[in-house]
């Protein structure tokens, strides 16, 4: 039976991704790979990361770094990319021609009708329809206001994911400092790879989580991060992942 592997933000960790797929024992040509985004800056191999996707024929939503590496490629090629950190720049340099085509083709949203579930960076306002969700909420947003309004400051409010009604399964990420987030109709899948956690991914239709820990630190974490990933850690070994 065919399986998609729905993975948590990677942030250029190439060695964790491939450690992933052969937990899982991924099936080229059979299985299908999908990211929630932010594949690429961070961690040491963005390139790697994209390229790897795009030779199993994976897909992608927008996230807000892969994002910032496309402004940095538009900044780069009309001459002026001082704006934006080095390591940005370098991911922008390296990529080729055909990269940059494959990032800038990356919707917001993937619906995966078959398994009733919907693919996002960040988040999904409730009661907006996809179409007509704000770009920059979708890959920024981790809270709703009391009003129900959007923001990506998650003291200002409760997880947008715990509000989400669905009937569809929302997957998403970009929340780090929560963390690993089950809710009835929505599971967060950012635990903090290149903080030095875990990278973590639903397989379904069986809704099993995998993850594999990160090699190193890549970045440094938050404490709000490094607290979040001990209870990750935690709750995977329970689920014996």
């Amino acid at each position: 039976m065919a399986r998609t592997l729905v993975v948590g933000d990677i942030h250029g960790c190439l060695d964790e991704l491939r450690a992933l797929l052969a937990e899982v024992e991924f099936r080229p040509g059979q299985d299908a790979l999908v990211s929630v985004g932010d594949l690429v800056n961070k961690g040491p191999d963005s390139v790697g990361v994209v390229r790897l996707v795009r030779a199993l024929g994976g897909r992608a939503v927008l996230g807000n770094h892969d994002d910032l590496v496309l402004r940095c490629v538009a900044a780069r090629r009309a001459g002026d990319d001082d704006a934006f950190g080095d390591g940005v720049r370098r991911i922008a340099k390296r990529l080729d021609e055909a990269d940059v085509a494959w990032l800038e083709s990356l919707p917001l949203t993937i619906v995966l009708d078959e398994l009733r579930a919907i693919v996002v960076h960040a988040g999904l306002v409730p009661g907006v329809p996809l179409g007509s969700q704000v770009r920059e909420h979708v890959f920024t947003m981790r809270s709703l206001r009391s009003d129900g309004s959007p923001t990506k400051r998650i003291e200002e409010g409760v997880p947008w994911a715990s509000l989400w009604p669905g009937p569809e399964l929302v997957l998403f990420g970009h929340d780090a400092v929560r963390g690993l987030q089950r809710w009835p109709y929505a599971i967060g899948l950012d635990t903090g790879c290149v903080y030095g956690g875990r990278l973590t991914a639903l397989l379904l239709p069986e809704r099993k989580l995998v993850s594999v820990p990160a090699t190193r630190v890549w970045a440094e974490p938050g404490k709000g991060v490094a607290k979040q990933q001990a209870r990750d850690d935690r709750t995977l070994k329970k689920l014996g992942k």
